[in-house]
């Protein structure tokens, strides 16, 4: 071979190569840029809002879930409430954001003993509830999860329940170090149900949930994991926390957080719970899982040495925010909407609101200002459990097309010089602008210890519906449900009866593959069968209400151990072993 020709060959190899290179740095960019699908969610909020349709119920009809403190958790009520509360260390007020039965837990579904239950702080507890609900809500089985590389990431605390342990009488040695430790917020969860991807609880304060979103988000785009529950939660064990926020003066005297508004006085303590599932959006798609909405891109910084320990930086958001727009390739008239941190305070509302209108607020055309407002004048401030609780009622405004009305504003503080940019506050709801591009919302998180957060959501995609429209079978559906007891399976029949009955338009078909592949099978079941929609409902109700009723077989599945096969085929199916069971009393008797 001439040297010419060695020179060619060896430019046609360096021009493969250098291709071969380009492709598969695009592939890396694009993996580290992919859309992170949300496919399912679970949460417990102030006001009875325990599902996301709840919580959506309750932000679309501006409820104020706020109230007195909760009475069945031992609180010396008259103690902690004192006008001279600044100087005297009480609370200057005696209302806030409760969640109900918060001590409530069926500690048998999840194989912990009655001893281990009552040493392990409720937090723990809420956690598993929601992260078991939101996996079965994206259509997931949590038991066939086991041995799989899902990574867990929730924000939290370890919180006061400790120091209640401690003066506990009973024994409940061996169990306080794990049911009162923070990792184990996270650790648990991953233990239960068997998962071996991370296991991380995040403490930035009140950015923790949304930093839990932000590692997820990284670890899913890498590839370390496949699936990922993330949230946070926050459930106070004792009223420790009012006292000593009255003291510095931030805490609302009526417990609400008005945020932005001319009358803020302080933030409200709240409490909640609040899981998402996350997924790479090809893989959701593969496997055929509802999109609820997509996470286009977040970004976490930190204020660093800012004027003061507890206050928020100005430019610290700023820098945030105009970094996670650049990531996601977007400008600042590309999204619509920012749930806010807001959380009534006079120091950190107007800093926000300025970084907002610096940021989002220019360069947008005069008829599509941002709009603003904040889930906290719903709940008040949920603490870890706040960023996920404005994530969860963000993606249901994008679901539903409404941007929801934020409280108690009946002026925009006049700290702020709200000309200075285009953003205006939700003080009204209003139907999502048709821009021609998907709808997108901004949620914020900024933590007392100067962790900040800012995540992008974005509309899903419009799904293509592969399945072909075969109509309904001729013949009978099967409805199967099952639970870890009596009581659980009437409960779990009174609640499909009620969501079945809410969607009419929902195929009898449908509903009886996903309770077949998408449910656990638990030890007392009922299989409802019905010809039509009907049938199935009564049926279904029979099962609710614990009596007998037709197309419905019940019964407790137990462990045999041996199963008996007849081979044969086409006519010897027919009576097939009937034969044995007349002629051979042994095998009768064994059968």
């Amino acid at each position: 071979m001439s040297d010419e020709e060695k020179y060619r060959e060896y430019l046609k190899r360096a021009v493969t190569e250098a291709r071969g290179l380009q492709r598969r740095l695009r592939e890396v960019e694009d993996r580290a840029h992919e859309p992170v699908a949300i496919v399912g969610m679970a949460c417990r909020f102030p006001g009875g809002a325990d599902t996301p349709e709840d919580v959506w119920r309750m932000v679309s009809e501006g409820v104020d879930a706020i109230g007195g403190f909760p009475d069945d958790r031992g609180w010396d009520l008259d103690g902690l409430y004192r006008t001279d509360a600044v100087e005297s260390g009480a609370s200057t007020t005696l209302e806030g954001g409760f969640l109900r039965g918060a001590g409530e837990f069926d500690a048998d579904f999840f194989g912990i003993s009655p001893r281990e239950a009552l040493a392990t702080d409720p937090q723990q507890r809420l956690l598993l509830e929601t992260s078991w609900e939101a996996l079965e809500r994206a259509g997931l089985d949590p038991r066939s999860l086991r041995g799989s590389d899902a990574g867990v990431y929730f924000g939290g605390t370890g919180g006061d329940f400790a120091g209640l342990l401690s003066a506990s009488p009973q024994a409940l040695d061996g169990y306080m170090l794990t049911g009162t430790s923070s990792s184990v917020l996270s650790g648990r969860v991953a233990y239960v149900l068997g998962l071996e991807g991370p296991a991380v609880t995040v403490d930035t304060a009140c950015s923790s949930s949304l930093v839990s979103m932000h590692l997820a988000v990284q670890a899913l785009r890498k590839g370390e994991i496949s699936l990922a529950l993330a949230g946070g939660v926050s459930v106070l064990a004792t009223p420790g926390a009012f006292p000593e926020f009255s003291r510095q003066g931030g805490l609302a005297s009526d417990g609400r957080c008005k945020a932005f508004s001319a009358d803020a006085d302080g933030t409200g303590w709240g409490e909640g719970v609040g899981v998402l599932v996350l997924e790479r959006l090809s893989d959701a798609r593969r496997a055929g899982r509802p999109v609820l909405a997509v996470v286009r891109e977040s970004g976490v910084n930190q204020d660093g040495a800012s004027n003061g320990l507890t206050a928020p930086s100005g430019p610290a958001q700023r820098r945030l925010i105009l970094r996670t727009l650049d990531e996601a390739g977007l400008a600042t008239a590309d999204v619509d909407l920012v749930e806010a941190h807001g959380t009534g305070t006079k120091l950190g509302d107007p800093i926000e609101a300025r970084a907002l209108l610096a940021t989002y607020g220019q360069d947008r055309p005069a008829d599509r200002p941002l709009w603003l407002g904040s889930v906290k004048s719903n709940i008040g401030h949920t603490q870890y459990a706040a960023g996920v609780s404005g994530v969860i009622k963000t993606v249901m405004a994008l679901r539903h097309g409404v941007m929801p009305k934020t409280l108690h504003v009946d002026e925009p503080t006049p700290h702020v010089d709200w000309s200075s940019g285009a953003v205006r506050l939700l003080t009204e709801a209003r139907e999502w602008p048709d821009t021609g591009r998907p709808r997108r919302a901004a949620v914020s998180s900024f933590g007392v210890s100067g962790t900040n957060a800012h995540l992008i959501l974005e509309q899903a995609p419009q799904a293509e519906d592969a399945r072909e429209s075969a109509g309904e079978p001729s013949g009978p559906v099967a409805w199967v449900v099952s639970g870890r007891g009596g009581a659980a399976l009437r409960e779990q029949a009174g609640r499909l009866l009620e969501r079945v009955v809410e969607r009419p338009e929902l195929r009898p078909v449908d509903v009886g593959l996903s309770l077949a592949g998408t449910r656990s099978a638990f030890e007392e079941r009922a299989v409802v069968l019905g010809g039509d929609r009907d049938a199935l409902l009564a049926g279904l109700r029979s099962v609710a209400e614990g009596v007998p009723g037709p197309g419905v077989v019940s019964g407790r599945a137990t462990d045999s151990g041996v199963v008996f096969v007849f081979p044969g085929q086409g006519s010897q199916w027919v009576g097939m072993g009937r034969e044995l069971w007349d002629t051979l009393p042994v095998f009768g008797a064994r059968m």
